[in-house]
């Protein structure tokens, strides 16, 4: 616009140039060759599109016309200071401080997407109160959380790094990696990338590159993080040559490469014809950004042949095409000349892209950012209206986008796994291992009782009390309910041998009272005999207490019910054992024992041993009875129901005084054993006690020791073999002779006995 004030908008970029002697401005740059990164080039055409696409709207800026100087840093710090410096100098003559271009006003500096480009030209610009656009500042410190939950989402623990020798990649690793960490990821390595400084310096590059050949190379991780800037790439890039003098590439097959979302496809003009495929499947994070439909019309417009002022294009499109022009110095072996009809779209896209790049965007933006806020300034509007606001907020829409990922084809389409070691399954926990980093462990398997049901993990756990771990030990089972039934097979034995016994009580019983005439009843106190008898019938039925699911009433009634049979039947045989001894003594002359002799006396002796029991069983039952209960922790996979005696010292006195009837009754039975008496018991007594005191001195430690269901089988084997010796040692010598020797049993054999 002929006439019109000139405002400037200055880009500061790192751009590689050969022969650039001083930062230039756009339009009165010499044509000179350039061996440029190819990809930047479309940054220089979105500052132009954009500052062109602005100057024609009236809505703007309508009285306005905004200009630009691109100037180069060359990878160079005191590049940048140089450029900063010039911005404040009149066009052409480095005097700081001294610029009389009343035209050609400073407005704002947007820095490159590089980020140490962005702080040394802070330091000259902060003096001087000039707005700074910062294309990288949005790109850092936002990216730490995003990589670490794409890390966790994937579960890749054992991950590679590798960043850039600058302020950023330093603050990477001090900042973001210790919170990876406590996240649960390990690094195989951290290793910094050679410093890029120029182009002639690549031999450099390409030596102190070696160190990281053999630290990659070597590692087993298959992923890796690429911390860099936007010529990172290019040294990325140069991994593919080396795989040509090596055996195996820097960047092996089979990895998944993580990176930052200030890095760009970028490479020198030299590396175009080098494949790319060890970034695919790379995953990048990427900057929001829009499509611009009329950038893409605007590019293809561009050839060399109209964009005379532009002092870029010709080193790009010789670059690019791999042509030359006729007043070019450059090397022109393999080259054809260019015509300069040549299409941007023709190219591929790892030379130039069409759409426009998320920097290219960035920078779009920033420049509409600085024009709108011109505008407001301009037209004294303390706050944005609607009419500036909307279109900052279209230009700056963010887009939705899903995680669609497309896996290096040496995974087969399935997600990469990139673990220390392979992952300790359900059923195993983890274990370190010396001297190497947390995510190296090996996998043990989980103690008995424990389980682990997820991968990887710390420690086993215990099921809870009614379920156990299942042979795996990665699941908890629900334990079953147990107790000696009737239907299992020990409980149809105890069954059958109770009736048997019983049925045998009750024939010897009927047997002796229809023979109660007999001299052989007789003999030793026949109402005795019955008592015992009868007892023993009745602890033969009490084992039926210990049989079947436990109930309170049974649990209540079974320990002293069986103590109390067993004291009467015990306490008749001791009665029995001393009505032999008193009958013995008063046979000699003289003898007053006689007066003792009789039925009285053996019910005296059965009725206070049985109130003794009695009195302990009712003491036992009042303070502390027994009760239904559950034993969870005895068996691994059952909860056994089971009567809980209460108190235990209770119980064994009830053992213990029927034990101590028995051992009276024994030693008192051993030594009357061989007094002369045709029907003497006495020595049948001594072995049914002795029988009856071995069963209940084994059942205490094999009860003890018994768990389970198992422990009420002992009991009950317990009854049956005492009850069982006493019926048959005492009972079974007098029904033979009742039943076989009838002419064994009279008064002329009794007396010819005495």
């Amino acid at each position: 616009r002929t006439g019109q004030n000139l405002l400037n908008i200055t880009s500061i970029e790192q751009k590689s140039c050969s022969s650039c002697a001083e930062p230039n401005e756009l339009k009165s740059m010499p044509r000179f060759h350039f061996s440029m990164v190819t990809q930047l080039y479309q940054h220089i055409l979105s500052l132009v599109f954009t500052i062109k696409e602005i100057n024609e709207n009236p809505q703007i800026l309508p009285n306005l016309t905004l200009g630009s100087h691109i100037y180069n840093s060359n990878f160079i710090a005191s590049w940048t200071y140089h450029a900063s410096m010039e911005v404040f100098s009149t066009q052409g003559k480095l005097i700081p401080n001294y610029k009389c271009e009343a035209e050609n006003n400073l407005v704002s500096v947007i820095g490159g997407p590089n980020s140490e480009v962005c702080i040394h030209m802070a330091a000259i610009l902060s003096i001087y109160k000039i707005p700074q656009v910062r294309l990288s500042s949005h790109y850092v410190h936002r990216q730490y959380k995003g990589i670490l939950q794409l890390l966790l989402h994937f579960q890749w623990t054992w991950i590679g790094v590798l960043y850039d020798n600058d302020n950023n990649g330093e603050r990477f690793v001090q900042d973001a990696l210790p919170a990876f960490s406590e996240r649960g990821i390990c690094f195989d390595y951290i290793e910094r990338f050679p410093v890029i400084t120029s182009v002639t310096d690549i031999d450099k590059m390409v030596t102190e590159g070696l160190h990281l050949y053999e630290v990659i190379t070597e590692s087993i991780t298959n992923v890796s993080i690429i911390y860099g800037e936007i010529e990172t790439m290019i040294f990325v890039r140069m991994c593919s040559t080396l795989s040509k003098y090596e055996a195996i590439s820097i960047m092996a097959k089979g990895r998944v490469y993580i990176m930052t979302a200030q890095m760009e496809f970028t490479s020198f003009p030299f590396q175009k014809k080098e494949g790319i495929d060890l970034l695919h499947g790379a995953l990048s994070l990427a900057v929001h950004s829009k499509e611009v439909l009329r950038f893409t019309d605007f590019l293809q417009l561009i050839n060399a042949g109209s964009e005379v002022e532009d002092g870029f294009i010709q080193g790009f499109w010789e670059e690019a095409f791999g042509c030359f022009f006729p007043e070019s110095t450059i090397d022109r072996q393999e080259r054809v000349p260019c015509t300069g009809k040549e299409k941007l779209e023709n190219l591929p896209a790892s030379i130039f892209e069409m759409s426009m790049t998320s920097h290219s965007y960035s920078i779009y933006n920033a420049v509409y950012a600085m024009a709108y806020a011109l505008h407001n300034m301009l037209s004294f509007q303390l706050k944005k209206t609607e009419s500036v606001s909307e279109p900052i907020h279209s230009l700056l829409a963010q887009h939705l986008w899903q995680e669609s990922i497309n896996w290096p084809k040496w995974f087969n389409q399935t997600k990469p796994l990139s673990v220390c070691n392979d992952n300790c399954h359900p059923g195993y926990r983890k274990a370190k291992k010396e001297g190497k980093p947390f995510c190296c462990y090996d996998c043990l398997p989980c103690p008995g009782g424990k389980i682990s049901n997820q991968k990887d993990m710390d420690n086993c756990f215990q099921c809870p009390l009614d379920h156990y771990p299942n042979e795996k030990q990665n699941i908890c089972l629900p334990k079953y309910v147990t107790f000696l039934s009737y239907e299992e097979m020990l409980g149809n034995i105890f069954t059958s041998f109770i009736l048997t016994f019983s049925i045998l009580t009750i024939l010897m019983l009927w047997l002796f009272i229809k023979n109660n005439d007999t001299p052989i009843v007789k003999a030793n106190n026949e109402t005795l005999t019955y008592i015992l008898l009868i007892s023993l019938l009745l602890s033969f039925l009490c084992a039926f207490l210990f049989i079947g699911q436990p109930r309170q009433w049974t649990c209540f009634l079974r320990q002293a019910t069986f103590g109390i049979i067993f004291s009467v039947a015990v306490s008749s045989i001791l009665a029995k054992t001393i009505i032999v001894i008193l009958a013995f003594m008063a046979t000699k002359p003289g003898s007053r024992i006689r007066k003792w002799m009789g039925k009285r006396l053996g019910l005296s002796i059965v009725l206070s041993c049985s109130f003794i029991q009695t009195i302990i069983s009712t003491v036992w039952l009042s303070i502390s009875p027994p009760f239904l209960d559950v034993d969870v922790y005895s068996l691994p996979k059952e909860i056994v129901l089971i009567c809980n005696e209460g108190s235990t010292v209770m119980f064994y006195f009830v053992l213990g005084f029927m034990g101590l009837l028995a051992i009276i009754s024994f030693i008192v039975a051993f030594l009357v054993r061989k007094l002369p008496d045709t029907f003497n018991e006495a020595k049948f007594i001594t072995f049914s006690m002795l029988v009856f005191c071995s069963v209940w001195l084994s059942f205490v430690p094999t009860y003890l020791s018994t768990k389970g269901k198992y422990m009420v089988a002992v009991e009950i084997f317990s009854i049956l073999c005492s009850s069982g010796g006493l019926l048959s040692f005492i009972f079974f010598p007098k029904c033979y002779i009742i039943l076989m020797r009838p002419d064994l049993n009279n008064k002329e054999q009794l007396k010819r006995g005495k």
